[in-house]
């Protein structure tokens, strides 16, 4: 147990460090450099020698991990996010508990848990305002990624893994799939006699596995441009007061096509949906109405599409020279994984298989 906890406080603690320290270190770093501290003092405070929550001081920091996490999120998927002193309040409940176990002195130790007395209501409480908290910030973090991800699909034809926040997504999936088992085991040990050590080890085995995860991605992170990002108010509000008839959406519709038919833009690997609209003179959300209601894809899965196909009439030319992965960045995408990923997700097979098939 003791190793997990000192592989645990070691990782966390050097991480922060070089987050903090990282050059050209942005607030999300910084963030997250907050975040893997708590998670350090969590180890070397209640999981050492066995000892979790044995003492009343920073017990209650299980509270601040949820807030900390959905602020490194909100600093990464929203524009122009800057820490204000209200949310402060986001770490209310955790100084709430500190405070009450500290005059009570009622450690929250798991061994004692469910040990009825009088202070059985404040432990009760601690779970019912962590449970609170889960329900609140997973769903929270989970929408802003999502949000991020579909907004960058009507913005961008390639998007990059730094860009998508895949990892983060990955994180908090795992981290809720964690939150949702405690939850089970706790009340298995409430009916019956389940062994302590198991749940420590449970509990810092998987906190270890998400540090490693916080540490390796979150150093590899870079600063999303403005433009990528959505405003969580402001996004859908275009939709909602659309004034765009049948006509219209026909007539956008065919320029849109007919540009992409005459040009070929979507060999350029850098477009967006900005380079489009100034090319036909749309604004960018009529664009994007169009492209989702009248088309039915978003702009990445539309402007794909068309890639695909030149990658398919490629592939069959027997005066092609390209090599297959060649032939991918020429018809516009920007990596071989993505090339590889739409067109397995398009055609249903790899692009060597397609060749096989054709007969090429």
């Amino acid at each position: 147990m003791n190793i997990i906890v000192w592989i645990g406080f070691s990782q966390s603690l050097f991480a922060a460090l070089l987050m903090f320290t990282k050059k050209e270190s942005s607030l999300s770093d910084k963030i997250l450099s907050g975040w893997l501290t708590l998670l350090a003092i969590e180890f070397l405070t209640c999981g050492l020698d066995y000892q979790i929550y044995e003492q009343p001081l920073l017990s209650s920091s299980f509270l601040l991990f949820n807030p900390a996490m959905f602020l490194y999120i909100s600093s990464l998927t929203r524009p122009n996010f800057r820490l204000k002193w209200v949310q402060l309040l986001h770490f209310l409940p955790f100084v709430v508990f500190e405070i009450a176990a500290y005059v009570i002195k009622e450690p929250l130790s798991l061994q004692n848990f469910f040990v009825v007395n009088s202070n059985y209501p404040f432990r009760i409480s601690f779970t019912v305002a962590n449970f609170i908290s889960w329900v609140i910030y997973n769903p929270l973090s989970l929408y802003f990624v999502h949000k991020h991800r579909m907004h960058l699909r009507d913005e961008r034809s390639n998007i990059e893994q730094n860009e998508s926040l895949g990892w983060i997504l990955s994180v908090t999936i795992f981290y809720v799939v964690y939150c949702i088992i405690a939850v089970i085991l706790a009340v298995i040990a409430y009916f019956v006699d389940f062994p302590s050590l198991l749940l420590h080890i449970y509990n810092y085995a998987v906190l270890l596995a998400i540090v490693y995860f916080l540490s390796f991605y979150g150093l590899r992170q870079q600063v999303l441009s403005q433009e990528m990002l959505v405003d969580e108010v402001d996004s859908d509000i275009p939709y909602k007061h659309s004034h765009l008839s049948d006509e219209d959406k026909e007539k956008i519709e065919k320029g849109i096509l007919r540009y992409f038919e005459k040009k070929e833009v979507y060999l350029n690997p850098d477009l967006n949906m900005d380079l489009l609209s100034k090319a036909l003179k749309i604004p960018k959300y009529q664009l994007t109405e169009v492209l989702n209601t009248t088309i039915g894809k978003n702009f990445f899965q539309f402007v794909n599409a068309y890639r695909v196909e030149e990658v398919k009439r490629m592939l069959v030319d027997p005066k092609n020279l390209y090599s297959i992965e060649a032939i991918g960045y020429e018809c516009g995408f920007s990596s071989k994984s993505s090339f590889y990923k739409e067109f397995k997700r398009i055609t249903g097979m790899t692009p060597a298989e397609y060749k096989n098939q054709a007969g090429a």
